[in-house]
């Protein structure tokens, strides 16, 4: 009638948020009195009462997943503890200040950049398991053979190298978005020349609201008779102590999530815009923060998913086949997920690390959405 406001009921519940007519007024369960305040023991004891340190805790349970290489064990441990280290940086990282330097990749370098990269070599050389290790900041082979090392005494051991990346996702950090580490391990005393598929070992760190470490064991590291194992461990009590938090990540053939690293390429590359607009299409979830650590491990924790990372003319390839992909890369196959070069249908751990600099795109993720990812960007 007039002078009556019409009224009209929304065909699709909640479009603005307000509460339906049959939905309780409050879901909370706490009562707001902060009473309880919980408290923390970090004491670095175990239920018997014995010391435990931060590099035991890690090598109990590296043990408990069939590996016996003690030296393998000594290698992963060493990255723990620069893992641990750079945890305490960033805990502690206040001021965004550079170096007045560039790396090979041309980008400017944080003091926190260097620091990082230091913690990771000092751990390195003092585990006294490798030879040779190389990073993004640093990206030569450099000798980190112990200084009592002799060449007599010592050559016939189980030596290993290292490829890493300190920090990946410095760009986005002053945001306090999550950032991470990414870790290679071969054995022997080289890095150039070698395949993603001859790693012993790798390992990514996450540091966010909690630091974890997942870490890849291909064959349980080659031992007859085991297979894979991707697992994660989580940094407790005050940095002293590992504890296992997934005893086994899996990667599901299909889930709808995606993470489409360098959209720019989309402006120039038409089948990787064709292959983003399918998955907006059929509703994807998009997670993207813009670091690969944290984008690829988001597909750890929910179990699946896909993540690209495409060049073009204009947009050229930024990930260092040595640095992350092959890491990385390893870490997804264990998981029971499938890898592949952005423009051939191969695993990034079939491909030769000719120049420690050597850049490409990629796509990682469960084998159902790489799968769809071939179609669009492979087939004719």
């Amino acid at each position: 009638k007039k002078g009556k406001a019409a009224t009209h009921t929304p065909s699709v519940p909640h479009v603005t948020g307000r509460r339906t007519p049959d939905e309780p007024p409050h879901h909370g369960i706490n009562d707001g009195s902060g009473f309880p305040c919980p408290t923390h023991t970090f004491a670095p004891i175990d239920k018997k009462g014995k010391a435990v340190t931060r590099d035991a805790s890690l090598t109990d349970i590296l043990i408990g997943k069939s590996l016996s290489d003690d030296r393998l064990i000594g290698a992963i441990v060493s990255l723990g503890e620069s893992t641990a280290h750079i945890a305490y940086l960033l805990q502690n990282y206040v001021e965004h200040t550079y170096a007045g330097t560039q790396n090979a990749s041309g980008d400017d370098q944080l003091h926190l950049d260097i620091d990082c990269d230091n913690a990771v070599f000092s751990a390195v050389r003092d585990a006294g398991v490798f030879a040779t290790a190389a990073s993004e900041e640093t990206p030569v082979e450099t000798d980190v053979l112990p200084s009592n090392y002799k060449k007599e005494e010592h050559e016939n051991l189980n030596w290993f190298s290292v490829g890493f990346d300190p920090l990946d996702g410095s760009s986005i950090i002053d945001a306090n978005f999550s950032v991470g580490s990414i870790f290679g391990i071969w054995p022997g005393k080289r890095l150039l020349g070698r395949r993603g598929r001859e790693m012993a070992a790798s390992a990514v760190a996450v540091y966010g609201p909690r630091t974890t470490l997942i870490i890849a064991l291909p064959g349980r590291s080659r031992d007859e008779g085991c297979g894979d194992l991707t697992f994660e461990v989580t940094l407790v009590k005050d940095r002293s102590h590992w504890e296992v938090s997934r005893e086994e990540v899996i990667l599901k053939p299909e889930k709808k999530v995606f993470a489409p690293g360098n959209l720019r390429a989309t402006n120039d590359n038409e089948r990787y815009d064709r292959l983003v607009r399918h998955w907006i299409e059929e509703r994807y979830t998009l997670r993207y923060s813009g670091g690969m650590v944290p984008d690829v491990y988001h597909m750890f924790a929910k179990s699946g998913g896909v993540f690209s990372n495409v060049s073009s003319e204009k947009a050229k390839a930024k990930l260092r086949l040595l640095y992350e992909v092959a890491a990385m890369g390893l870490l997804v196959e264990c998981a029971g997920g499938v890898t592949t070069h952005e423009s051939e249908d191969k695993s990034v751990l079939d491909l030769e690390i000719d120049d420690l600099d050597r850049r490409l795109g990629v796509c990682f993720g469960s084998s159902g959405e790489v799968e769809k990812y071939k179609k669009f960007m492979f087939s004719d």
